[in-house]
């Protein structure tokens, strides 16, 4: 490395290890070895993007005692995180310092190296092992292949990019360099999610025909077009970087640190932030790939700067193998599902802001946000039902499975592969709701047969010098 992390650098220690016949195994990037990591070796591990995700993530990495931080990127120094859930500030350097306060005291002369742009990250850091982006959704895509053509290991935030030609982009990438990924979609690893899919494989609730998914959030931008004050850039905060493949715009705090979500030119709403969380299980369970249709049923307003809240979206399904036609439904802001029948006085509906509920020729199974704790309705039903087996592997937690998969010991539960479907699937929710209209999707050749405008949104322009290929 171009900086010494742990007290040691390259040439010392192979002084070291040349002189001692105690040590017998050297470091694979000392030795420029295959792309995963030995066993008892340490992943060493950039964060790109160090705001609210960023350094949540960090703090889960922080407890896997083979995995070390060893450099940051993000286009601002710092910033005030108060409304994000944990509170307090982050950006670049408030993540640098924690990262150094928690491996200083056990690594000799440990430092973070930090870098507003993540391509001098690149050039400057070769022997790291693996990146992690938990930038905003309109960069998700190129720094992503950036990373993988670098022969990086990746562990990007949902919903893996910003649109449907950009996730095939990135699942080819990833299959063809061989790297190990996991896309940010913490359920994909919750108990919960194994059991709804071995409950429905096993015919608890009968074929299922209609799924329904929500989520409060949303609502993270107000009014409508963009805002038209121009405060200064705030110090420390390279705005023309953030911007990225988009085109010029004024800076305003509108748009970050956060409600970046909120904006179709960064963010996907509500629908791409949420959906890959809470549709999950049903993807799974009911093998789902390309519907028929989607359809935007209702929605608060149509913008086209500003991504509305209060979204209720169809999507139908063909049958697959010997599962029926099934129409999966989301919502989001205030609005949720009718209450089923079934449903005890008094209890609550899935998680109140976040759930599901999975309706079968038999039976109905209701579960929460991140796929957690199913149950077949009412209480007694699920009491008296015979649970089989399980038959799906378990996973160790979402951040130990992709390192797990940096090591070569096989595919993390949500690599690309598969969480690029995913995302296509809530990121057709969003060309639907663009477009105004319900849409018919010709998945194998990515189009959108019946609203030729709405392929804009399925691929889009990018700024010169942010062409994907050219990162």
């Amino acid at each position: 490395m171009s900086k010494s992390h742990c007290g040691w650098t390259r040439r010392r220690f192979l002084g070291v290890a040349a002189s001692s016949a105690a040590v017998t195994i050297l470091p694979r990037f000392v030795l420029g070895g295959p792309k995963f990591v030995a066993p008892s070796d340490t992943v060493y591990i950039a964060i790109i993007g160090c705001g609210g995700q960023g350094r949540t993530n960090a703090r889960g990495l922080f407890q896997q005692g083979d995995a070390r931080i060893v450099a940051v990127a993000d286009m601002r120094d710092k910033d005030d995180y108060g409304r994000f859930y944990y509170g307090g500030t982050a950006g670049r350097l408030p993540v640098k310092a924690e990262v150094e306060a928690h491996y200083g005291p056990k690594v000799p002369g440990f430092r973070c190296n930090d870098y507003v742009d993540f391509r001098r990250l690149f050039d400057q850091e070769k022997n790291i092992d693996a990146i992690l982006c938990a930038t905003p959704d309109h960069w998700h895509a190129g720094v992503t292949l950036a990373a993988i053509r670098r022969g990086k290991h990746v562990y990007c935030e949902k919903p893996l990019t910003h649109n449907i030609y950009e996730a095939r982009k990135v699942a080819q990438a990833a299959a063809e360099a061989g790297v190990a990924t996991q896309m940010g979609n913490q359920g994909r690893s919750d108990e919960g999610q194994r059991l709804t899919c071995e409950w429905i494989w096993d015919g608890a609730i009968g074929p299922v025909r209609e799924v329904h998914a929500w989520s409060s959030a949303g609502g993270w931008a107000s009014g409508r077009g963009r805002p038209q004050e121009c405060p200064p850039v705030p110090e420390g905060f390279d705005w023309d970087l953030w911007l990225g493949p988009k085109p010029p715009r004024p800076y305003h705090p509108a748009y970050a640190p956060y409600n970046w979500r909120g904006w179709w030119a960064f963010g996907t709403g509500c629908v791409g932030d949420m959906g890959v969380h809470n549709i999950e299980p049903a993807f799974a369970a009911l093998k789902l790939d390309h519907p028929i249709s989607v359809e935007p049923v209702a929605t608060a307003f149509r913008d086209e700067e500003v991504i509305a809240g209060d979204n209720h979206v169809i999507w139908e399904f063909g049958p697959r193998g010997d599962m029926p036609s099934v129409k999966v439904h989301w919502y989001d802001g205030s609005l949720q599902p009718p209450r089923p029948a079934e449903l005890e006085p008094g209890r609550r509906l899935g998680e109140g802001s976040n759930g599901i509920l999975l309706i079968g020729d038999k039976g109905t199974i209701m579960g929460g946000g991140w796929s957690r704790s199913p149950r077949i309705i009412p209480e007694p039903k699920m009491q008296a039902y015979k649970r089989p087996p399980k038959s799906l592997p378990r996973s160790p937690g979402h951040h130990r499975d992709w390192l797990n998969a940096c090591k070569g010991q096989g595919k993390a539960c949500s690599d690309f592969s598969y969480s690029a479907r995913l995302a296509e699937f809530v990121l057709l929710g969003d060309v639907a709701i663009r477009a105004g209209e319900k849409i018919y999707w010709d998945g194998p050749n990515m189009r959108v047969t019946n609203v030729p405008a709405a392929q804009a949104f399925v691929q889009e322009a990018y700024r010169p010098g942010f062409d994907l290929d050219r990162i």
